[in-house]
């Protein structure tokens, strides 16, 4: 026989499925109607009262039925104990669609559409951080006889292109011979363990490479060293409008704040772990202007754990949160899987 904790917990996880699909007030009578839950309207009522005390659920107004708190919500999200999968038809649609990317800024502007399309809320996806990426490659390109260009390729296929004006004429064997000192030294390395021994490079080199080793060396320095601001891709912002009633009062705040960048990314900090699906509800957002919304949050990353960058949705908190977090890890494991496989 199921306890009355237990069959309090169904009844308020009836209201939350029927308040997602229906953005009214559930009342007493339409959970009985519309779910099966083996007991009379007065227990039923009772439950509800019950939940109402905890405060679970709330009235919005007089003699309208209830919703969801907070609190609510958490408790609903907390006793997930599986995150439903994707069906197999759509995993194979996520993959293609993502497979399908150029290079990583298409990578990130397919992965925050699909994101967008999936779960009808804002997707935010962060760029991956430089210090937990790795050296690929590095190519020398001869712009003329003075004037190399240096062109950073991480193993998430970030890019970043770097001229030096060398003060001197250079050989192309001598460039070759640059390329392949560079690459034997960075190679594989994190960048921040790469640009300690590109600091070192300059005083092992040969009397003839050394002027060039220098200058070239103090140019791949700055692109090793991790840049201030962080990158992030922001779609489907059009989502909320649809749902103004969600947001009383605050839609053009949560708007606003969508735009600062550092208002995003402090949401995405906490997705460390690309194992976790991390849900922040209402009040539990640290930012004001946030917390009339719930974030659904995790990290991607390598089959080793390492978590390259932050993906997630912004939404009301009357979410589809089974839903929403499933879509979140699928996306989350795809880009993961794409980006070191570059």
């Amino acid at each position: 026989m199921v306890n009355a904790d237990e069959r309090r917990f169904d009844v308020l996880r009836a209201i939350v499925a029927d308040y997602v699909s229906t953005k009214e007030p559930v009342g007493s009578k339409a959970l009985v109607d519309r779910h099966n839950l083996g007991v009379s309207s007065a227990t039923v009522r009772n439950d509800m009262a019950a939940l109402e005390e905890e405060g679970l659920i709330v009235q919005p107004h007089t003699s309208a039925g209830r919703v969801p708190t907070d609190k609510g919500y958490r408790l609903f999200v907390d006793r997930l104990h599986d995150i439903k999968p994707l069906t197999s038809p759509e995993r194979r649609a996520i993959h293609k669609f993502l497979e399908g990317a150029l290079d990583l800024d298409d990578v990130m502007r397919r992965s925050v559409r699909l994101l967008a399309q999936l779960t009808q809320q804002v997707a935010v996806v962060q760029y991956p951080t430089l210090t937990r990426s790795t050296v690929r490659h590095v190519e020398v390109v001869t712009i003329t006889p003075a004037r190399l260009m240096l062109v950073l390729i991480t193993n998430t296929g970030r890019v970043d292109q770097r001229m030096v004006d060398l003060g001197d004429v250079i050989t192309d064997e001598d460039v070759a011979r640059l390329r392949n000192v560079l690459n034997a030294s960075m190679a594989e390395k994190r960048l921040a363990d790469a640009s300690v021994a590109v600091a070192e490079l300059p005083e092992q080199a040969p009397p003839e490479l050394r002027d060039a080793l220098i200058r070239v060396c103090s140019v791949l320095i700055e692109s090793l060293v991790e840049h201030p601001e962080e990158r992030m891709v922001l779609g489907g912002t059009p989502n909320l409008t649809r749902n103004v009633a969600d947001f009383p009062n605050s839609l053009r705040q949560v708007l606003e704040a969508l735009e600062e960048q550092v208002v995003v990314l402090k949401l995405l900090a906490a997705a460390r772990d690309s194992d976790t699906v991390r849900v922040s509800i209402g009040m539990e957002n640290e930012a004001k202007e946030m917390q009339t919304t719930s974030v659904v949050s995790t990290g991607y990353g390598g089959s080793d754990g390492m978590v390259l960058g932050g993906l997630g949705v912004v939404g009301p908190t009357r979410m589809d949160y089974p839903g929403t977090m499933a879509a979140v890890r699928a996306v989350a494991s795809y880009v993961g899987e794409i980006l070191i496989g570059r």
